[in-house]
């Protein structure tokens, strides 16, 4: 049997996103129906097996072959056997098609009660002792929940959470946006950080204007510590001196202890020999921490019980 290029009208992409997406909401319906009459060769064995009418099914595979202007099959009654034009498509079919299972298999296990997966995103200075803290907590009645974990500063969290990267996410200050919902969950005092042997080192206590004259080591622009420490300075009547813009609230602390500078941060999870931690008087000095997601974004149940167990550490998620 000769078979020649079809002349009825095809699709014809130019490469417009338009003419695209044209093409795929025209194949994609017919594409399983494809693959089953492919695999059987055999129009009325695949209608069986795929549960339509055969006449649908044979509908089906012209109008597939009038919209990609080629012969797939060549037909000897009900019997059908795959051109070379056929093979090739069966084949980035069969493709696309595993892909798509994979893909519904893998977002049915995301929302699975018991042993689907949340994408949670936090603070750096939260990840030595409050989230693994949160997290054995929660899997003690959740132990099969999964998690896909983020640690970076707050805008970047943010930006993920507006991605539909992340489902929750720990952050400070708390944001307030209209296309997020917020909770406060707690406070955090922040500490003025010297040298072991600074002038102030011997003190308990400090207003921070008393360090108005200091080499302050800070996080980098962007970061919620930065912005508070910044905000912070000027209630004290005064705009900080920059030796260092960093990523992590140990490395600052660090060069404190290196005699860089000082440091406003909030408390270490483990003390760090050679600097002291003092207690700001005024003004009063402390951050606020929340968590974040996207407004009218169903939650699974894993991403709802998670969200809920946060929310139920109101007032005690922090130890300082």
């Amino acid at each position: 049997m000769m078979h020649q290029q079809r002349s009825e009208p095809r699709l014809s992409p130019s490469g417009d996103t338009e003419d695209i997406e044209d093409i795929v909401l025209r194949l994609a319906p017919r594409l399983a129906y494809f693959a089953g009459v492919a695999r059987t060769e055999h129009v009325t064995r695949a209608a069986q097996e795929m549960q339509v009418p055969q006449s649908t099914l044979s509908r089906a595979m012209v109008r597939l072959e009038q919209d990609l202007g080629v012969d797939l099959f060549a037909r000897r009654g009900r019997t059908v056997s795959l051109t070379h034009a056929g093979r090739t498509f069966h084949a980035s079919v069969e493709r696309a098609l595993a892909e798509i299972e994979r893909a519904a298999d893998e977002v049915r296990a995301d929302a699975d009660p018991a042993t689907g997966k949340v994408a949670f995103g936090f603070l750096h200075t939260m990840g030595a002792e409050t989230v693994p803290g949160l997290l054995h907590a929660f899997r003690a009645e959740h132990p099969r929940v999964r998690f896909s974990l983020v640690q970076n500063y707050g805008e970047a969290m943010i930006e993920r959470l507006r991605a539909g990267e992340l489902d929750l996410c720990l952050t400070s200050p708390v944001p307030d946006a209209p296309d997020l919902v917020a909770r406060r969950l707690d406070e955090q005092k922040l500490r003025l950080v010297v040298p072991a042997d600074h002038r102030l080192a011997a003190r308990k206590r400090v207003r921070l204007a008393e360090a108005a004259d200091e080499t302050f080591v800070t996080l980098e622009p962007g970061y919620g510590m930065r912005r508070i420490t910044d905000d912070l300075c000027k209630q004290a009547g005064f705009k900080p001196r920059i030796a260092f813009e960093g990523e992590e609230a140990e490395t600052l602390r660090g060069l404190v202890a290196a005699g860089l500078g000082v440091a406003l941060l909030p408390p270490p999870a483990v003390p760090r020999p050679g600097v002291v931690e003092l207690t700001v008087t005024a003004p009063r000095a402390a951050r606020e921490i929340g968590v974040a997601w996207l407004a009218g974004h169903p939650d699974t149940p894993p991403v709802a019980a998670f969200k809920k167990f946060l929310l139920s550490r109101k007032g005690r998620l922090l130890h300082d």
